[in-house]
């Protein structure tokens, strides 16, 4: 199990960018939240198996909206399992 704590950069506010990375994290199986930040990223932390992880980010960047990222900075952490689904927090 692994942990990511992502910033995303881009056009990625004001886009349904949140509900987007929710819905897709939800079909990885991944659990964590998105919210956005007042210098114009989206944070996301993402616990999961390791190779949905890396599904989930690559299908950001693959779906309709993955168009929108410009950079996705990705920091690993320890799991730490604290998280039961995936929510969108503000």
């Amino acid at each position: 199990m692994k942990r990511y704590h992502l910033f995303v950069s881009g056009i990625v506010q004001g886009v349904g960018f949140r509900w987007y990375t929710e819905r897709i994290a939800l079909s990885c199986g991944i659990t964590g939240w998105v919210k956005n930040l007042p210098d114009g990223r989206v944070e996301i932390v993402a616990e999961g198996e390791e190779e949905n992880l890396k599904r989930f980010v690559d299908d950001l960047k693959k779906g309709y909206l993955g168009k929108n990222i410009r950079e996705i900075e990705k920091i690993e952490e320890e799991y730490k399992g604290e998280f039961n689904s995936f929510t969108i927090t503000f």
